[in-house]
């Protein structure tokens, strides 16, 4: 990621820069606009915090007629846009770009109807994740997606990096719990993908948008499938004498043809600064830890909790508990949801990784980072959905002393491409962004990539919306349909890194 490019500026935009400001007032009247400086640091970078850009202009609208207006008006002008939720993003999705307007949905906050028969919850983009839980938890449902920054991250920003959590393994990604979306286009249209229903018709462009990090349309409403709380949840601390011991146990776990609702692992840094910080009562002489979480009937729960402890016994545990109690279950997955935080108190700065490998190829990825972070000189928290193989390494670094970031992120390509390597992916939910982007060659091919880029065309022609995101290089849609002859690329200028 070093020496990271973004889209060159359109200079007759930024000479315009009054008027584009003047005009954005005019749709989106009172504070709905912020212009100045000092006010738009607020938003010039998200999660991935090494990189920093102000924008032309920050713009928060409360109606879909005001997106649709706006991006309308951006469109017949030529003027880029960079859609950002709740700026969570640990990929650089929300990056601004200097000559954009950054589109904030911030202020789509309410959650518009809750749909008990049909079990739904129909709601604006920038509700937060946790927000839905709570809005239907009291007559006993939820919404199961729970990525680790919930109180935070917006279903819109879920819906554009197809966020997970600790229970996808059992009740899936955003994309397998996401109904429909109404969206608005980059030339003002507004339209529907899915319902209510449990399958659209036609093609599945609602699976499209799902992961199409802000590359598409900008999402103003979500209709989400929520679930009933099963009758019962207990989950186990099961503690054992190295990474490759726990990693061989999810793997017997899951071969056993038993899916717990969620399935966590830390090593023993992650687990003494999640431990220190919240004191959940995780086992400090273990060099790695498994969290399981079993749910459904009770009967069916307490069997299950015998075979899980009969797995983990025959690859070597050393620790095992199993909560008793609402509150002592909570507090379980209270230390490893605080584990990012947790790790800052052990580093000045940490970068938090995501890729995704088979299951049965954890042993060896785990003996792999060790090598690499011998390799780097940098030392490296771990912590996994174990369960479907999603890993975020964290690398330990100090961003005072010079040269230590480029290790980080170089680190952290090395990790990804071992990922790739073993038949795994780059990202399993933060997104590609700006901090996989120069990776893609690694997992797909050049024609891969040309025909990913004929869908961001079909909707998008003019690279609108988030340029420099995601795809190393972007060439001109006219282009696409004759590449054999030749390939119009778009430069990309450096960007700042703080």
């Amino acid at each position: 990621m070093s020496g990271l490019v973004m889209p060159k500026p359109n200079a007759a935009t930024l000479k315009s820069r009054a008027d584009i400001v003047a005009d954005m007032r005019q749709i989106v009247p009172g504070e709905g606009v912020v212009e100045t400086e000092r006010e738009m640091r607020a938003f010039e970078t998200d999660g991935l915090t090494a990189y920093k850009q102000l924008p032309l202009v920050v713009v928060l609208p409360e109606t879909t007629a005001q997106v649709a207006r706006i991006l309308k008006y951006c469109d017949a002008r030529n003027i880029r846009v960079v859609p950002r939720g709740s700026g969570t993003s640990l990929s650089g999705g929300a990056l601004p770009l200097e000559d954009a307007v950054l589109l904030v949905m911030s202020r789509f906050n309410r959650i518009l109807e809750i749909d008990y028969p049909n079990r739904v919850v129909v709601a604006q983009p920038g509700v937060t994740n946790l927000g839905i839980t709570h809005a239907v938890e009291a007559d006993g449902f939820y919404y199961a997606p729970d990525p680790s920054s919930q109180i935070a991250c917006s279903i819109g920003g879920n819906v554009a990096e197809n966020s997970g959590g600790v229970h996808c393994l059992k009740y899936g990604l955003t994309a397998n719990n996401v109904l429909g979306i109404e969206m608005v286009l980059m030339n003002g249209e507004v339209i529907r993908l899915g319902g209510k229903h449990l399958d659209a018709e036609g093609y599945d462009l609602l699976g499209i948008m799902n992961g199409s990090e802000g590359l598409l349309g900008v999402v103003t409403e979500v209709t989400v499938r929520i679930l009933q709380k099963p009758e019962t949840a207990r989950a186990m601390l099961v503690g054992f004498p190295s990474s490759e011991a726990a990693g061989q146990c999810v793997a017997d776990i899951i071969g056993a043809g038993i899916i717990p609702g969620g399935m966590e692992m830390m090593d023993r840094p992650a687990i003494r600064a999640a431990e220190d910080f919240v004191h959940a009562g995780y086992p400090l002489d273990v060099e790695a830890l498994l969290i399981v979480e079993l749910d459904g009937p009770r009967a069916e729960v307490d069997w299950l909790i015998g075979r899980v402890s009969e797995i983990a016994t025959r690859n070597g545990c050393t620790a095992s508990r199993t909560s008793n109690s609402e509150e002592e279950r909570a507090a379980f997955w209270a230390g490893r949801k605080a584990a990012f935080p947790a790790v800052g108190r052990i580093s000045p700065d940490y970068y938090c990784m995501d890729g995704t490998i088979p299951r049965k190829e954890l042993p060896r990825v785990l003996a792999g980072m060790r090598d690499l972070s011998e390799k780097y000189g940098l030392r490296v928290a771990n912590v996994f959905h174990a369960g479907d193989g999603n890993l975020h390494p964290l690398i330990l670094y100090d961003a005072n002393t010079p040269g230590e970031l480029e290790k980080a992120e170089d680190f952290g390509s090395d990790i990804l491409r071992l990922c790739v390597e073993v038949g795994g992916v780059l990202t399993g939910e933060h997104g590609v962004g700006v901090e996989k982007r120069d990776l893609m060659p690694e997992m797909f091919t050049e024609a891969d990539l040309d025909q990913q880029m004929r869908v961001k065309c079909a909707f998008d022609p003019n690279h609108l919306l988030n340029p420099g995101k995601v795809f190393p290089q972007l060439r001109r849609c006219a282009e696409l349909g004759r590449m054999h002859i030749s390939r119009g690329q778009i430069p990309f200028p450096d960007i700042p890194r703080f």
